[in-house]
């Protein structure tokens, strides 16, 4: 091939690109004025992929046009996927949970509080009213408790949930208490205001369908180790069947560090109130483990724009049957609690 020649190709490649440039900027113009939507547009890359001579791929002709138009498989998948039901897109409005004196959500952040483990009538009332005194009105109370070792106390089950209904009429308060078992779903209603899902059951999907299947409200706390991602697609479980009254809690994650017993991932709060219309709150017990500790990530929680803030209170927290170092005694609360009013936040 002679120089003379070698120079025409390039002025004729070099042509057929800049007309090739000018037809692809032409054609997004006519594909963004027709608004086409994504399975429209997959139809046409069938159709310019089956226009194709022998010396051209099908495969190569719907990558190239793909890339030139912005059409990919994942990209069609993504504008035909519906967004979640707990997402800011399918819902502008901020969730609120009405639990008679007490509205999660909204704005006004509420404190829960009451001990790890329902251990008898007089530890749990005893509990309830150094809380009613304070001001606090949400009582939460393990009944069945999924613990880490099958030696460990289990909890007093059906037994439990009584003694919190027993005493919350008394006191004027509403409950929370953890259900393991999607038979034990419909019944807890009978007993508690609000069905806790705890961290080790983020992921039991048919406990999540179970309790999306009741009106009653329902507290999810976030997997050990589950992404954000995760944790919504949890909560989607329970409102696509139908219950909406839905509440996110942080608990910390599982991370190599050991000076906490997890690590409060604080920067979930404000991700989720981005991502979801549920309320957020902070498990500051589980979190941190250190009771020291407790009332500064309160804090945090609630600077970073979390809906209420979750501790636990035992009137002898080294006489408890579980997690005996990170119950707050009723004088560690007392302060805990008033450094968390004294910043305003709450």
């Amino acid at each position: 091939m002679n120089q003379n020649h070698t120079e025409v190709l390039e002025r004729q490649l070099r042509d057929v690109s800049h007309q090739m440039l000018e037809l692809v900027q032409e054609q997004v113009r006519i594909v963004q004025e027709l608004k086409l939507s994504p399975s429209e547009m997959q139809e046409l890359l069938d159709k310019l992929a089956g226009l194709a001579d022998e010396k051209l791929e099908k495969k190569y002709v719907r990558d190239l046009f793909g890339v030139v138009l912005g059409i990919t498989t994942e990209t069609v998948k993504a504008k035909e996927r519906k967004p979640l039901l707990v997402s800011r897109v399918h819902q502008q409005e901020d969730t609120i949970i009405d639990l008679g004196e007490v509205r999660v959500g909204g704005g006004t952040p509420v404190m829960v509080a009451g001990p790890c483990a329902v251990e008898s009538y007089e530890q749990v009332r005893q509990v309830a009213a150094v809380l009613k005194a304070a001001g606090v009105t949400v009582l939460r109370g393990g009944a069945f408790k999924p613990r880490t070792s099958p030696y460990e106390f289990q909890g007093l089950g059906i037994d439990g949930l009584k003694i919190l209904k027993e005493v919350a009429a008394e006191f004027g308060m509403q409950t929370i208490s953890e259900i393991v078992h999607p038979a034990h779903v419909e019944l807890a209603g009978e007993y508690i205001d609000v069905i806790q899902i705890g961290a080790r059951n983020m992921q039991n999907f048919e406990l999540l369908k179970a309790a999306g299947e009741v009106q009653t409200p329902v507290l999810l706390k976030r997997g050990l180790a589950a992404t954000l991602e995760e944790f919504l697609h949890a909560a989607e479980y329970i409102v696509s069947r139908g219950n909406r009254q839905v509440m996110l809690i942080e608990r910390g994650i599982r991370t190599y560090e050991r000076a906490t017993r997890n690590t409060l991932d604080i920067s979930a709060v404000p991700i989720l109130k981005q991502e979801s219309h549920l309320p957020v709150l902070v498990d500051v017990t589980h979190s941190t483990g250190r009771k020291e500790i407790m009332a500064p990530c309160a804090k945090a929680a609630l600077a970073a724009g979390a809906d209420g803030v979750m501790v636990e209170v035992h009137p002898n927290p080294a006489a408890a049957l579980s997690d005996a170092a990170q119950q707050l005694d009723f004088e560690a609360f007392g302060r805990f609690y008033a450094e968390v009013k004294r910043s305003g936040l709450l």
